[in-house]
């Protein structure tokens, strides 16, 4: 039995999701202007002199660069035109997204996340997030190699639902300047929210949809 197309209430809501994406990484980039140089009076740099210098700097960079590219890819990789019209292209780009993801992302947000602004609670969250991005890139390659193509499936859609975090952690900042939330637990409870949330809903369709 084929799948069902998927709704118009759906296909407006991948919509809004993707146009979402796309906004928060042009903001993104915008903010490169305060981070090359550095600019320490910046929002996300403020308070970091101390330990932007050396392996931070580096690690700062990979990421902010190489993070916008994974989002941008991202919705590419999952569009499933696409990967029927060229599954070539499927594969070069996959190859570029995971090589991102394993040597650049992961690894710049591990090192990150021992200098958390919002304390060690955070830090841990920053810190599982990043070791839980680039295993389920890798575990994403290795079913594809195995030809388990719904498994890899299910787990480049994990590594791309973890990658977005940095989309969810800014609707979660809004919503707490909205809310006018300035409590200390706010910003730990944030960092965690940000992917275990949309990584449970994630795990509930899934089984929803094996079910049925």
């Amino acid at each position: 039995m084929s799948p069902r197309p998927p709704s118009m209430i759906a296909r407006a809501l991948a919509l809004a999701a993707g146009l979402l994406v796309l906004k928060v990484t042009a903001n993104i980039v915008s903010n490169y202007v305060d981070y090359f140089p550095p600019d320490f009076r910046s929002g996300f740099l403020r308070g970091r002199e101390g330990h932007f210098a050396g392996i931070y700097e580096w690690a700062f960079d990979a990421h902010i660069l190489a993070g916008p590219l994974t989002l941008v890819l991202g919705l590419l990789l999952v569009s499933t035109r696409l990967r029927a019209w060229s599954p070539r292209w499927h594969r070069r780009m996959g190859w570029v997204q995971v090589a991102c993801v394993v040597l650049l992302v992961a690894p710049g947000g591990l090192w990150m996340a021992r200098y958390p602004a919002a304390g060690p609670v955070a830090g841990a969250g920053l810190a599982t997030l990043a070791v839980l991005t680039a295993a389920c890139a890798i575990l994403g390659v290795r079913a594809a190699r195995m030809r388990r193509f719904a498994d890899h499936r299910r787990w480049m859609w994990r590594c791309y639902l973890l990658l977005c975090s940095a989309v969810v952690l800014r609707l979660i900042g809004g919503l707490a300047v909205v809310a006018g939330i300035t409590s200390p637990w706010y910003d730990p409870l944030a960092n965690w929210a940000s992917w275990l949330a949309p990584l449970a809903a994630f795990e509930v369709a899934e089984r929803m949809r094996r079910r049925h």
